[in-house]
């Protein structure tokens, strides 16, 4: 199965002082799991531009597809698209058809300071916004939508589907899972090894909890179909000869 990485970024200050709850991961999750894929990694990160510009020069150097939510309007803390030239060193170019958008609706008004917006790194694809109509973009595997997550959804959801089409939940992976009442979870140390050296291509989890009865641990695989069905077995007689499950 094609290993593709996702990331995201979500961009504001206002989430890092707990003046807003982030809701973006939440529906990129949801927008992912509808074309088979998962969410990688996270990163928060305020509106200082020195720290943004770095946060994009990781980004992009992990190959990743990355969804950047935040920071694309007119105002001078919204510096998405700036960082993002800068941490690819491309210039920052008008794009002719998004300066058309805001014409065509703002007229006089767009200039001099909504046609900011439109000032994007060299080179970027627009992403279109059927919400108000102000597009996002893409560049270098980075799309970058709103702060608003009524548009921002939408909007990730149209980039999913031109990125990968034809995909869908079927292409993800599966995930099995088994559950020992009364068991610590360090007596499963050995069994955890040894799963996780016949089967690197898989995610083996380990989740305990203490309930009243006593500890409880539930036991995690997934990946590829036909792979987690034959690390379930093996798991069951790992488990079976350590002695945590009757035959």
């Amino acid at each position: 199965m094609e290993e593709i990485e996702i990331g995201a970024v979500i961009i504001g200050d206002e989430l890092l002082s707990g003046k807003r709850r982030d809701r973006h991961q939440e529906h990129l999750t949801a927008a992912l799991a509808e074309k088979g894929l998962e969410l990688a990694w996270i990163r928060i990160v305020g509106d200082h531009a020195g720290r943004l510009t770095q946060t994009f020069r990781e980004t992009l150097a992990t190959g990743a597809e990355v969804f950047s939510f935040g920071g694309i309007g007119a105002t001078p803390d919204d510096r998405t698209r700036a960082c993002l030239a800068e941490a690819q060193g491309r210039p920052l170019r008008p794009h002719p058809d998004f300066m058309a958008i805001l014409e065509q609706r703002f007229g006089a008004e767009a200039r001099p300071h909504r046609v900011r917006m439109a000032e994007l790194p060299e080179g970027a694809r627009l992403i279109p916004n059927p919400v108000n109509g102000i597009p996002g973009f893409s560049c270098a595997r980075h799309h970058c939508v709103p702060g608003f997550p009524a548009m921002a959804e939408p909007m990730v959801r149209w980039v999913l589907e031109q990125r990968f089409p034809g995909r869908n939940a079927e292409a993800g992976a599966v995930e099995e899972s088994l559950v020992l009442e009364n068991t610590a979870e360090s007596a499963l140390v050995p069994v955890l090894e040894a799963m996780e050296a016949a089967f690197p291509d898989l995610r083996i989890s380990c989740l305990p909890r203490m309930e009243r009865s006593g500890p409880r641990v539930e036991l995690g695989l997934r990946g590829p179909r036909a792979r987690v069905t034959e690390a379930q077995s093996a798991l069951r007689q790992h488990l079976i000869s350590g002695g945590f499950l009757g035959r």
